[in-house]
């Protein structure tokens, strides 16, 4: 019998990998797509892989914005993507932060988040990459099993250093990082 989880998968952060990233993100208005990202997801969709967002919004644990708004947003995101053919097979949030709520299992670099979309979906963290602009991001992949790229655009060019010493390639941008993959 075939393992359940045998599907592979990409796995994003959203704000500074898939859209510019101000800060505290809560209106749906102000989501701004970063350039090539829309035609990369169309064409991981297209390869047959599987899209799956992970995000760290404290915002919500601040008192910054509610859930409501971050749905909103999220929902404004879809619409940007479909627009392009393109669209996520999975979003995964974490509304924590240590500082107001307590310690979580869900906030990356932590690994609920990241079970609960294999357990939902069947991923294979073997056959899956792990992308994003943050050490956070790309640290679940190393711990799990899969690849990793750390790209350049939000935070990604102040990390380099730190990427690099833990052997995670970096790359300008999601575009690029999708290239690498589909080929």
């Amino acid at each position: 019998m075939a393992d359940p989880r045998d599907r592979r998968a990409v796995f994003l952060d959203r704000d500074g990998t898939i859209i510019e990233d101000p800060g505290f993100l809560h209106e749906p208005e102000k989501v701004r797509l970063l350039e090539g990202a829309a035609d990369a997801i169309r064409d991981l969709n297209r390869a047959g892989w599987l899209v799956v967002t992970v995000s760290n919004q404290s915002g919500i644990a601040r008192g910054l914005y509610t859930p409501a708004a971050y749905d909103a947003v999220q929902r404004r995101l879809d619409e940007l993507l479909l627009d392009h053919g393109a669209y996520l097979d999975g979003n995964y949030v974490c509304p924590h932060h240590p500082e107001f709520t307590g310690p979580c299992p869900c906030r990356k670099p932590g690994l609920k988040l990241f079970q609960d979309a294999s357990n939902d979906l069947g991923i294979a963290f073997e056959k899956s990459w792990f992308i994003g602009d943050r050490p956070s991001d790309v640290e679940p992949g190393r711990r799990l099993g899969g690849r990793c790229f750390l790209v350049a655009t939000g935070e990604g060019a102040l990390h380099e250093r730190q990427a690099l010493a833990l052997a995670v390639p970096v790359l300008p941008n999601l575009a690029d990082a999708v290239r690498e993959i589909i080929e």
